[in-house]
């Protein structure tokens, strides 16, 4: 899940700043559960804009807006209310402010600030448990990051500098090689501890990425 935070009405409002007529787009997924984009969050933000002096052409929740097909398909059945206006206010991760963009040809603003790629624990409580690397070994860590929980990103154990079972970096934080020792103690494999994993290959990480992935694969 991409977690999402939105950014003080404020700071919307300068980004909007001499724009008249505002179309706003939430998203279905994501945005909906951080309470950042979701069908009440859209309607007070429409709220809060037309409090403000602005006029608002549509309000609409879309399912997605990352999806450029399904953003190119919106932009044809609403044109006249989207192109009729000065902006796009899109409340939904930095992805979908993206393809917004690409879809409709639109200036865009975006009304979140993008913040991880989380675990969800329970409603409004959000975890960083993956860094997008490319290069995943949660089979060797017992299913924990290292590059997630370890704010050095070590690869081959602790760094010796926790205490008390926190890590150095943040004491409000457990250390994340503490984590996985315990997990993999648990699991009856800590022989994994003594294997030496190689550099992380970062040039799996290298942005922007792009995947192509074929209909049919022949091997």
């Amino acid at each position: 899940m991409i977690i999402t935070r939105q950014k003080p009405i404020d700071d919307i409002l300068k980004c909007l700043d001499g724009i008249e007529k505002v179309f706003i787009v939430g998203c279905t997924q994501c945005a909906t559960i951080c309470k950042t984009g979701g069908e009440e969050e859209v309607k007070s933000m429409r709220q809060v804009l037309e409090g403000k002096g602005k006029k608002v052409t549509a309000a609409e929740v879309w399912d997605t807006p990352c999806n450029l097909l399904e953003v190119k398909k919106r932009f044809r059945d609403g044109k006249d209310a989207i192109s009729g206006s000065g902006a796009v206010l899109v409340m939904s991760c930095g992805d979908g402010a993206h393809t917004v963009c690409a879809g409709t040809g639109m200036n865009v603003v975006p009304a979140n600030d993008t913040l991880f790629l989380g675990q969800s624990e329970r409603a409004g409580r959000f975890n960083e448990v993956c860094a997008l690397c490319g290069d995943c070994t949660l089979f060797m860590t017992g299913g924990y990051c290292p590059n997630a929980l370890c704010p050095k990103g070590l690869q081959n154990g602790p760094c010796g500098g926790a205490k008390d079972g926190k890590c150095e970096v943040n004491p409000e934080i457990d250390c994340g090689w503490l984590l996985i020792y315990n997990r993999l103690k648990d699991a009856g494999k800590l022989d994994n501890m003594k294997k030496i994993m190689p550099p992380k290959d970062h040039s799996r990480s290298i942005r922007p990425r792009r995947i192509i992935v074929d209909a049919v694969r022949k091997r």
